[in-house]
């Protein structure tokens, strides 16, 4: 029996008995759990933290993008639910900006006709449909809606623009082929995938219903406030950040295009609903928050949810984290209501 397997084995058993644990335990393990920035994490976010931090999980700072994309692909086995025979998923390949890309359509039992084209997380690097299978499967059963699960070229050998120019074709395709008349549409993603998805609410507004936004990047031109409060994580730090930066921007300049930084359009008047989850251990809160206060500003209906005492990814931690889980069904109770209204 091989090491590695054994590792991979032990650290199945010990998420898998982070999800287990009965709420007063949890609380009890949780209870000397972090405080930071006026806010403590939550007693199930803290024991899975502990967890990571005891097998050392590798920093993909530390590594190159394809070690980092094979680390992550490897996490996500590990951290994702077991499937759900209430949701069928089919393969498929979109057509991208430059050739066909993979994708997965996930379709609830009983149908749907709202269709939701989500993007994958990861910094722009990493991450693919398969890392967040077991998300899509989620929002697919309890939004009850098709999700699209669409991927995008990955930097650095593909930098900004190409991600955009591809979500730009995901789109096109999926209004020509999923949409019939009445059908509604909306876009959605976590992370740099919450990123790329609220630039295409920006400029498709008219053809979109809702976004779902999961703790989005929408300023790479500054570091803001929650950088420095968090500059350490848990999960998420202000190093790995700057690591994603360095490979998407092309050149400087790029971070204040609104296309990478959302936060920077000139308006964001016109778009469609909005669904904003934000983590608060998380150097992407701070700018979370102002993107929150701009479409308020902008007369955008927005539902915020703050998880204040979660961490950056809770999306994909929903196996091993009651509290991820109840986080995202919130989302997932959102999306079914946006899927219930007329057109």
């Amino acid at each position: 029996m091989s090491s590695a397997w054994r590792r991979e084995r032990t650290q199945r058993l010990a998420l898998a008995a982070c999800g287990a644990f009965p709420d007063r335990f949890r609380r009890i393990l949780g209870r000397l759990g972090r405080e930071r920035g006026g806010r403590r994490l939550e007693p199930d976010v803290e024991l899975l933290v502990r967890v990571l931090e005891r097998f050392g999980w590798p920093d993909f700072a530390n590594l190159s993008p394809a070690a980092a994309r094979a680390e992550i692909e490897r996490e996500a086995l590990l951290m994702a639910p077991p499937p759900t025979p209430d949701v069928a998923v089919e393969a498929l390949q979109l057509p991208g900006a430059a050739g066909l890309l993979p994708a997965r359509l996930y379709l609830p039992a009983g149908g749907a006709r709202t269709v939701l084209l989500y993007f994958h997380g990861g910094g722009w690097v990493f991450g693919s449909p398969a890392t967040h299978d077991g998300l899509c499967r989620l929002i697919a059963l309890h939004g009850q809606v098709r999700v699209l699960s669409a991927s995008y070229r990955l930097a650095p050998e593909h930098r900004f623009p190409a991600a955009v120019e591809d979500v730009r074709a995901a789109l096109r395709w999926t209004l020509a082929n999923l949409a019939a008349e009445g059908d509604r549409v909306g876009v959605g993603g976590d992370s740099a995938g919450a990123n790329l998805a609220t630039v295409l609410a920006g400029e498709a507004s008219d053809a979109l219903a809702f976004q779902l936004l999961f703790y989005p990047v929408t300023d790479l031109s500054r570091e803001h406030p929650s950088y420095t409060t968090f500059a350490d994580g848990p999960v998420l730090t202000a190093r790995q950040m700057r690591w994603f930066r360095s490979h998407y921007l092309a050149r400087e300049t790029d971070a204040r295009d609104p296309r990478a930084s959302p936060l920077l359009a000139p308006s964001l008047s016109g778009m469609p609903p909005a669904n904003l989850a934000l983590a608060g251990f998380d150097p992407l809160y701070d700018e979370g928050v102002a993107y929150g206060d701009r479409l308020r500003q902008a007369g955008v209906e927005l539902s915020l949810a703050d998880h204040r005492g979660h961490v950056h990814a809770f999306a994909e931690l929903t196996r091993a984290s009651r509290s991820a889980r109840a986080a995202v069904l919130q989302a997932c109770a959102w999306v079914r209501e946006q899927s219930r209204r007329s057109g």
